[in-house]
């Protein structure tokens, strides 16, 4: 494993996870109103707090981008994960909550999956597999899953909708992470007309916009706890399928490794949820949101 994209990886996950808290900081004072809605955006676009959260994403988003174009995404996705631990230390800084047995075991749990999956896998790269048709379902299908679980959140009065809305913008940043490593690709094959006459880099900024919507409206009905595990845990996965579905990422498949593999993917899910609901995780005003935003949903 290259120490560069080691350190790409975590230095991305770093500023994700402190941009993740800001931002929601400042969507949770946002109107209900704007559920699901673009308005969200164009209101936190005049929150100091909230720019500063975004400022922090894209750093991170740039050096993900970076690892990915030098790693490969079932390397890289399991690392970009550990931003729920700066997340954690962020909030923990502002609350003074220690971490305690649940802190602890999420923190082991997280870190010692992701290590258990790198090492038995052994990621390596290689040639996109299965053609074009290959790749448009692999995507195809985390797309459409994505569209049902947001229209599902939309219509639920349920307090779940946050959850569903982080699944779906995890699958969707999935998705983007892969494209982005086809897009750097492309770039060195063919330089920026090599880029900008193919579909992949604008399918970047498409799922990077809908995501990004999806995110701020979860940020905004409910704590950073309810959302933050949920899309912490379905980015990598998806990463991942897409990387070994048509990417060509190998792993080891041994009886042995692919048991090491599921058991740091399992912990590491594990951790990311013990972690997201630790009591440090900031409330907010969003505490009180969570049995009305059902009503904000429906009033888009």
């Amino acid at each position: 494993m290259s120490v560069l994209v080691l350190l790409l990886a975590v230095g991305a996950a770093c500023c994700l996870g402190f941009g993740f808290v800001l931002q929601q900081q400042a969507a949770a004072h946002a109107p209900l109103g704007d559920f699901l809605s673009p308005r969200l955006l164009l209101d936190l676009i005049r929150v100091p707090r909230w720019l500063g959260g975004i400022g922090l994403m894209v750093c991170g988003m740039a050096l993900g981008a970076v690892a990915l174009g030098r790693g490969e995404v079932t390397l890289v996705e399991p690392l970009l994960a550990t931003n729920l631990l700066f997340a954690l230390a962020l909030s923990r800084w502002q609350t003074r909550q220690s971490l305690g047995r649940q802190g602890w075991a999420g923190l082991v749990l997280l870190a010692g999956g992701v290590t258990a999956f790198i090492v038995a896998g052994q990621p390596e790269g290689g040639a996109a597999v299965g053609g074009p048709f290959r790749q448009w379902l692999i995507i195809g299908v985390m797309t459409g899953l994505a569209l049902l679980l947001t229209v599902y959140a939309k219509r639920s009065r349920s307090s779940a909708a946050p959850v569903l809305l982080a699944v779906a913008a995890g699958l969707l940043y999935g998705i983007q992470d892969a494209l982005t490593r086809v897009s750097g690709q492309l770039f060195g094959a063919g330089g920026w007309s090599g880029l900008f006459t193919s579909w992949q880099p604008y399918g970047v900024l498409l799922l990077g916009v809908t995501g990004l919507l999806l995110v701020q409206s979860a940020f905004e009905a409910a704590p950073l706890r309810m959302s933050l595990p949920a899309l912490t845990a379905a980015q990598p996965l998806a990463g991942i399928a897409c990387g070994v579905g048509f990417l060509g990422d190998r792993l080891r498949t041994d009886t042995g490794a692919l048991a090491w593999e599921a058991a740091g993917l399992a912990g590491a899910v594990v951790g990311v949820v013990l972690l997201g609901m630790h009591p440090a995780m900031p409330c907010g005003p969003a505490g009180a949101r969570e049995g009305v935003v059902g009503a904000g949903a429906s009033a888009v």
